[in-house]
């Protein structure tokens, strides 16, 4: 059984940014309810928390086994692998882990920031885009370099 529950989903672009022609991704967020690996006593825990090294820190909940707050937010893209050797519940590559606090109190510019952020990696951001007079689309990054879209590939070339 799974600890996560499929929130929502949206489509973004599969490096970070949108231009004309840019590949996209759906990017999944995956909540974890309150009640997984909770200190509270009665909720089978009570041995220890065996999500504790890779979700945030585990709430105490209700007789009920509800928080204000869900555990955790853990915002996954397609290729993202659940199951690692140290846990089956752990995803391998997330984008973020938010605790369930920091997802409730999050504006959605700050999530679609970060979440695009993640995609992007390390890499410059596409501040512009324009045309060559033979069709080409080129990107201009945030460092200054112009990249042709058809070299764009996984990341900034």
């Amino acid at each position: 059984m799974s600890i996560y529950a499929t929130l929502w989903w949206l489509q973004f672009p599969r490096y970070g940014d949108e231009y004309i022609g840019c590949e996209w991704i759906r990017v999944t967020a995956q909540g974890v309810p309150a009640h997984v690996g909770t200190p509270t006593p009665g909720f089978g825990y009570e041995d220890g928390d065996p999500y504790a090294e890779f979700l945030p820190s585990a709430v105490e909940v209700n007789p009920n086994g509800d928080s204000e707050f869900m555990r955790a937010v853990v915002i996954i893209t397609e290729e993202t692998k659940k199951g690692t050797a140290r846990s089956g519940q752990e995803y391998a590559n997330p984008l973020l882990v938010l605790s369930g606090r920091e997802y409730a109190s999050i504006t959605f510019v700050e999530l679609h920031t970060r979440i695009c952020d993640a995609l992007r990696g390390p890499g410059a951001e596409v501040v512009a885009q324009s045309f060559t007079p033979d069709g080409e689309i080129q990107l201009i990054l945030s460092d200054g370099r112009i990249v042709d879209t058809t070299k764009r590939g996984t990341g900034n070339s």
